[in-house]
């Protein structure tokens, strides 16, 4: 190889240890979501959910337009999961593929399957992370939007109620 090659070769070998984190990462915090996801689920299930949205907007008096910008900051560590992890697979299956190659021209079957071992497993891993986080993040949509448009509704019941008590003094 050329220095030019060597150097790309060595610069993208240096991703891996970072690349393969990142998919661990990915993978708790999917995890992690998950049960919380699961424990709302329940607790919707059994009518015992208290709307965060709702909590929030009593608090702050947010209008529409704050909480739609609160649920989409909600929702954006799924969204970012859901998106990269799948890149990331990429990248660390496409890593120790060189390596593997070049030990296949040497016959080297042993540095071949250490390197498509670690190459599977990444973007096995990293699919798991973004499907898990992609399910999450629909389901957890769906029940913001309703949520929203529950609070959304009443507060127009609320401010229509109090319109003819205005009248009336």
């Amino acid at each position: 190889m050329n220095p030019l090659e060597t150097l790309l070769y060595d610069v993208s070998h240096l991703f891996l240890v970072p690349v393969l984190l990142l998919i661990l990462l990915s993978l708790v915090y999917a995890f992690v979501v998950l049960g919380a996801f699961t424990m709302e689920a329940w607790q919707r299930g059994r009518g015992r959910h208290r709307s965060a949205l709702a909590a929030w907007q009593a608090r702050s008096g947010a209008d529409s337009e704050d909480m739609e910008l609160w649920i989409m900051k909600r929702l954006e560590g799924l969204r970012i999961v859901s998106r990269t992890a799948p890149m990331l697979g990429l990248v660390a299956t496409m890593i120790p593929m060189g390596p593997a190659l070049l030990a296949l021209t040497r016959s080297d079957a042993a540095t071949v399957g250490e390197n498509l071992v670690v190459a599977f497993s990444a973007v096995i891993l990293a699919l798991v992370a973004a499907s898990v986080s992609f399910l999450v993040l629909t389901v957890r949509r769906r029940w913001l939007l309703q949520e929203l448009r529950e609070v959304e509704r009443n507060r127009t019941h609320a401010t229509a109620a109090a319109a003819p008590m205005r009248e009336a003094a």
